[in-house]
């Protein structure tokens, strides 16, 4: 990452400076549970899209830097909430915000960052960027509310799946492709070729997430493996199971979500390893990162659209 990461080093620290100013409040609780989840780290992955997308297409001026920053907080934001609804205890090797404040404090931050964000945009004057952003974060909302009615139903297609992921994931690392290419003053055709690249990596991105899900390290991802057992979420590994194990397998699979319970954990990462599972979801990702790579050919060569290929190939090429 930190190679990638080159091309936009002082844009990228800019935003990381942006952030922390931005986290100001009169509330302490909002400032001390904002830094709690910023200062956590992570790849900063959405941002950092928005900023080697501005640089791909002329330069990275100082509205990418505060569109970028946006790209975060409404990304912290549905962390927040996110951990609230899934009741998770760990995320980045810590704590979450929730196990360490509170339910009713990380809902309320999270909103703040959410306002924060749109605050930010409003200061951006451009009204495609603030129609596009308020539409995806309406899209990341229904997915959540999607996924969580889906929660505990073993009977989730391929389709289905793909639906959640794209509304609940991939419509932000497209937003921070669309917004950034605006920004930079591009037809409305080539801003949507490079939202095509950020869903396309989203997805890819999305479904290694849930390969790890079973066969990742827990210190190295810095959660709990069997999270996503827990919470009832019927994930590509556990779809291709259904279709494709035994039928003591598929049963096994069909209680342990029903139950919302990892209890037999071992026993589904057995089952999940016969049948080819998480191989077959990384051929999947592989399908949507091959999508994504064939967007970025019209971009003129240069450091950003190396550091934005290699971006893609990150994502289903990681343990974490």
């Amino acid at each position: 990452m930190q190679q990638i990461r080159a091309s936009v080093a002082g844009e990228f620290e800019a935003v990381n400076r942006l952030i922390v100013e931005q986290l100001h409040s009169d509330v302490d609780m909002v400032e001390n549970i904002g830094h709690y989840i910023v200062d956590a780290g992570g790849k900063r992955l959405r941002p950092l899209l928005a900023l080697l997308t501005g640089a791909a297409l002329g330069g990275c001026s100082d509205r990418h830097i505060t569109f970028a920053a946006v790209i975060e907080f409404i990304h912290t934001a549905t962390l927040l909430h996110d951990d609230v609804v899934d009741i998770s205890s760990l995320r980045r090797g810590r704590p979450t915000a929730n196990a360490e404040f509170g339910n009713a404090s990380s809902v309320l931050v999270g909103d703040f960052l959410y306002t924060r964000a749109f605050q930010l945009m409003v200061q951006l004057d451009d009204m495609t960027v603030l129609r596009h952003m308020a539409d995806t974060t309406n899209t990341i909302a229904e997915g959540e509310v999607l996924q969580l009615v889906r929660a505990g139903n073993p009977d989730t297609s391929e389709a289905d799946y793909l639906e959640v992921i794209t509304r609940k994931t991939a419509v932000l690392f497209a937003a921070a492709c669309y917004g950034a290419a605006t920004l930079s003053g591009r037809k409305e055709a080539d801003c949507q070729q490079l939202a095509d690249f950020g869903l396309n990596l989203g997805i890819a991105f999305q479904m290694i997430d849930d390969v790890l899900d079973y066969e990742g390290d827990p210190e190295t991802m810095g959660k709990n493996v069997g999270d996503d057992l827990t919470e009832g979420k019927v994930t590509l590994p556990l779809i291709h199971v259904m279709q494709n194990g035994t039928d003591a397998e598929r049963e096994l699979v069909r209680e342990a979500v029903a139950a919302k319970s990892a209890a037999r954990l071992d026993d589904i990462v057995r089952a999940v390893q016969r049948c080819g599972s998480c191989d077959f979801t990384r051929e999947r990702a592989r399908h949507y990162h091959d999508l994504a790579t064939a967007c970025l050919e019209s971009l003129t060569d240069g450091a950003a659209r190396d550091a934005l290929q290699a971006i893609t190939g990150l994502s289903i090429n990681r343990d974490h």
